[in-house]
């Protein structure tokens, strides 16, 4: 659906500004959805049944609520729904770590190696130390939202957040 499409008049509850405002948030919600599902074009399939969810609880959201937290939210339930599926699919459906996204190259090659090492290392977290990593670290949100996104106290938060540090500082080339 092109974006120009989104809000038509059967919709008025979306107007320009939250129109422009989940725009916004579509480069984060694919980033997210990147490290993840470890595949750029299920990050997308994941990043648009997000917005399709989003789209049709729209009257459901708080109009003073945090649009991003409630974005996200919903990516992280659309994708906990698939790996559900998948658990209780005869299919398996395993992707490998070489397929994972590469990170961006910076110029040099110093830091290219620095970056691709960090990024084989993230791919290497279990999900829920990724997640929390991807979201407080990368994302930005705080404790608070990051729990309320992934529906788990924020102590959890923060013992995921330092146990993936950890164990990427013990990943780290000496």
């Amino acid at each position: 659906m092109p974006v120009r499409d989104i809000g038509s008049r059967r919709d008025r509850a979306l107007t320009d500004d939250v129109k422009a405002k989940i725009i916004e948030q579509i480069p984060g919600l694919r980033r997210f959805a990147r490290y993840l599902a470890r595949d750029a074009d299920h990050a997308d399939d994941l990043v648009q049944e997000t917005l399709i969810r989003a789209l049709g609880a729209l009257p459901q959201l708080d109009p003073g609520g945090n649009l991003r937290a409630w974005l996200f939210t919903i990516l992280q339930n659309v994708l906990r729904g698939e790996w559900r599926r998948r658990r209780r699919s005869p299919v398996r459906h395993d992707v490998s770590l070489d397929s994972a996204p590469e990170p961006v190259r910076s110029g040099g090659q110093i830091e290219s190696a620095s970056l691709n090492e960090l990024a084989s290392a993230i791919r290497k977290l279990p999900p829920r130390f990724r997640e929390v990593l991807m979201l407080c670290g990368v994302e930005g949100f705080d404790y608070e939202e990051a729990a309320t996104i992934l529906g788990v106290p924020v102590g959890t938060v923060r013992s995921r957040l330092s146990r993936a540090r950890a164990m990427l500082k013990d990943w780290a080339p000496q």
